[in-house]
């Protein structure tokens, strides 16, 4: 018995978000600071392995780059400042979770509505598509309609997502840049010098008496 193509995407799309479930439950139960941020990466390479089956590759590669790496990284850096596990263990929110459910339960709701994966009439297909094809040989003229769409149609989005970035990585450079108060007990005028005792002068490493 042979197995249908759209079988086999059906089944991988089911292993991938169990996979995600199963890393979200993980990653709101982990309280070690590092294993976090390695699971929040290999959620998005878990996304982006469910993107890349809805044919959404363009998509599938910018959270691959951003969500697991550029994001792993930022995060990364951050915790170089902070400590490896959660200070206090949080308390879950009754009506957080109520609406997160409800949430849930509204847009499970509404997905019977939205017009079958790959159906040639729907509304995208019938509209949308065969304007972005034209107005990317005419208007555009860039042989690459998806180059099309993410730097002209989509350009203010394209450089919101940017300036998202930037924005996040500066972030985090001025977080690194500033002192703190080492774990050891080093006050912030010789946290550059953590070796040298306090009394001692930071630029030779005598003592000044």
């Amino acid at each position: 018995m042979t197995t249908s193509p759209d079988m086999v995407i059906i089944i991988i799309d089911l292993v991938l978000l169990t996979l995600l479930c199963l890393t979200a439950f993980a990653i709101m139960l982990v309280r070690h600071l590092f294993a976090v941020v390695a699971l929040t990466g290999a959620f998005s390479l878990l996304s982006a392995g469910l993107l890349v089956t809805l044919d959404a590759v363009d998509v599938a590669f910018t959270e691959a780059a951003v969500g697991a790496g550029i994001s792993t990284v930022l995060m990364l850096g951050t915790l170089a400042l902070t400590k490896r596990r959660e200070a206090t263990k949080p308390k879950l929110s009754p009506i957080g979770l109520m609406i997160i459910f409800l949430t849930g339960a509204t847009l499970i709701y509404a997905t019977p509505d939205m017009p079958k994966f790959g159906a040639a009439d729907s509304p995208g297909l019938m509209h949308i598509v065969p304007d972005y094809i034209e107005g990317s040989k005419n208007d555009i003229a860039v042989p690459n309609i998806v180059t099309a769409i993410l730097a002209s149609y989509r350009g203010y989005d394209t450089l919101g997502e940017v300036a998202v970035i930037f924005t996040a990585g500066m972030g985090v450079i001025i977080l690194l840049g500033r002192r703190r108060e080492d774990e050891y007990g080093y006050s912030e005028d010789n946290a550059a010098f953590p070796l040298h005792p306090e009394g001692s002068d930071n630029t030779t490493g005598k003592d000044k008496s």
